[in-house]
């Protein structure tokens, strides 16, 4: 089954699940409860920390998530639960998930240096539920932005061609 964030993010051929954490897991369980798929692959958007190692329209591959927020960077949290997960037993670009959207690019390259490759708002989740329900999982990614203050606009201005661009690739 092929999956989307939705929204801005979808696809003909593709399932919306929700933007966010939460709207993606929710929905994402609900379909895995009573329409379990044979496998999942999800495919979206996705900004990069580091202009130097990704460039726009690039495409990405990853069965790699992580959820780690800017305060962790700025050592004003912890986490007591697992927030790093993996389908594959190689070494892959880790896709960070939260809520909001970096727009630092301090933070960015922060991230980057923690060893996170790309930001993506719900594929943290899609693993989780994925791994929940011992349902083999890989996402693709069209690199729209970089994670920095003119990320949203690009993003915006981006968004059409990535799209097209992600399509042609799959």
């Amino acid at each position: 089954m092929i999956i989307s964030a939705g929204r801005e993010e979808t696809f003909s051929f593709a399932t919306p699940i929700g933007v966010g954490l939460i709207e993606s897991a929710i929905n994402l369980t609900h379909i895995s409860l009573f329409d379990r798929p044979k496998s999942l692959i999800f495919i979206g958007t996705a900004g990069a920390y580091n202009p130097q190692k990704y460039r726009l329209f690039d495409i990405i591959t990853s069965c790699t998530a992580s959820q780690i927020e800017v305060s962790f960077l700025k050592r004003e949290s912890y986490t007591p639960i697992d927030n790093f997960i993996t389908a594959s037993n190689k070494k892959e670009i880790v896709v960070n998930s939260s809520n909001y959207i970096t727009t630092s690019e301090i933070a960015s390259l922060g991230f980057d240096r923690l060893g996170l490759g790309i930001e993506n708002m719900e594929f943290f989740s899609v693993l989780k539920v994925a791994k929940e329900f011992n349902i083999p999982v890989r996402g693709y990614f069209v690199i729209t932005n970089y994670c920095d203050n003119n990320g949203h606009q690009q993003y915006l201005n981006n968004i059409k061609d990535g799209k097209i661009t992600l399509i042609k690739y799959l």
